[in-house]
């Protein structure tokens, strides 16, 4: 089995720092980027399986990371994660309309909650 890759973009180092310790120990391989510029960079040296990215951050958002994302990889799922989705309400809506795809996840997460949600994206399911 190949060993799954995740980006988490986030300008927020303590984010980032969640994520990584959430993910410690679950057999996935986590990179972190603490800007959009700096994720499109890794995306285009690596191929990811996920990636979740935060919406506002300084210089380029969320959003224009999306599409930038978007412009070089249609697959990868990529899950939003933000605390100021009311902020953001019209740039996602005309992100969606405009045929790209994504998830969006409430701030803040649980280690839990990361790790159930990144093994159902990435695992599927768990069937009993």
């Amino acid at each position: 089995m190949t060993l799954k890759r995740i980006l988490i973009i986030d300008d927020d180092e303590a984010i980032r720092k969640v994520f990584i310790l959430a993910l410690e120990g679950t057999g996935f391989q986590a990179d972190t980027a603490p800007s959009g510029e700096k994720g499109i960079e890794l995306v285009q040296q690596v191929k990811y399986d996920l990636i979740y990215l935060d919406l506002k951050m300084p210089q380029m958002d969320g959003v224009q990371t999306l599409r930038k994302i978007r412009e070089m990889e249609k697959e990868i799922p990529v899950y939003i994660i933000t605390a100021f989705y009311g902020e953001f309400l019209e740039e996602l809506k005309k992100t969606e309309a405009d045929g790209i795809d994504f998830e969006l996840l409430k701030k803040p997460m649980g280690l839990d909650q990361i790790v159930s949600i990144t093994r159902g994206i990435l695992e599927g399911p768990i069937s009993y």
